[in-house]
């Protein structure tokens, strides 16, 4: 098996170029929302994601000359700002919900020759192995700062063994289902379920419990990373055109005004 150690965010950019099929134009991220001070843990740690993300945008924006309708960002008060645009509705029913109605599980949307799970795990872990003779694309170890437990978490493929990391949905697909994308084509919510915006890899008993939960219903435990997380969610209904409910937009105003997201 080939190592590779803490490997470069820049060269594992291909696999996250955005999908063409966003009802927003999006510019680049700013990431400026800080973790707690004195989390020298946190802050030490190569936020891998974050990186990528933002570098993959910023390049799809510039060279496609893309119109900028609206300002995408990861900061507090940018992250509130694009709320008041988004609509507040009731749920939806879930009628007609399946996971097939977003395509095959974890396709390969971008045609990078690897499916969305191993792309999300090359680029949120760290210490990666891969498995021999697959262009580096299936990775067999390698280790997570869990994002919402800050726990490191070693990661081996196996049966068992891979369902300590899961690979999170930020806005589930069940609530992206109930806030509007019901109305949208295979392709787009092929492309929603597939989209590195909208995915974390994380603590799988805390995926687990998160469910379909919303803002307002369910938070990572480690505090620091909420802020960021909601800015998450705020970005990816934004991006989709979806909703939020009443206690979700007010659960989101409240922890994005509060001193920690300041």
């Amino acid at each position: 098996m080939k190592l590779q150690r803490g490997k470069a965010a820049r060269s594992r950019r291909e696999f996250l170029k955005p999908f063409p099929i966003a009802i927003l134009a999006i510019s680049a991220f700013s990431l400026s929302v800080a973790p707690a001070a004195g989390d020298e843990k946190q802050n030490n740690y190569q936020s891998s994601w974050e990186l990528t993300i933002t570098e993959a945008l910023t390049e799809s924006t510039q060279s496609k000359g893309v119109q900028k309708s609206l300002e995408i960002g990861l900061t507090s008060q940018q992250s509130l700002e694009i709320l008041k645009q988004i609509p507040i509705k009731g749920r939806a029913p879930k009628t007609g919900y399946s996971r097939a109605a977003f395509g095959p599980q974890w396709s390969d949307v971008d045609r990078n020759g690897c499916d969305t799970r191993n792309d999300i795990l090359k680029r949120d872990l760290i210490n990666i192995v891969f498995r021999e003779k697959t262009r580096d694309c299936v990775i067999e170890s390698g280790v997570l700062l869990d994002p919402f437990s800050n726990t490191e978490i070693r990661f081996e493929r196996g049966s068992k063994s891979s369902m300590l990391v899961q690979i999170d949905h930020v806005v589930s697909l069940s609530n992206a289902w109930q806030t509007g994308i019901f109305q949208s084509s295979l392709k787009e919510r092929t492309a929603f379920a597939n989209d590195p915006l909208n995915l974390l890899a994380v603590k799988g008993s805390l995926n687990s419990q998160k469910g379909d939960g919303d803002a307002a219903t369910w938070l990572p435990p480690y505090k620091p990373f909420r802020c960021k997380y909601v800015a998450l969610q705020i970005n990816v209904k934004a991006k989709y055109g979806l909703w939020v409910t009443r206690a979700e937009q007010e659960a989101m105003v409240r922890i994005l005004s509060s001193q920690e997201c300041r």
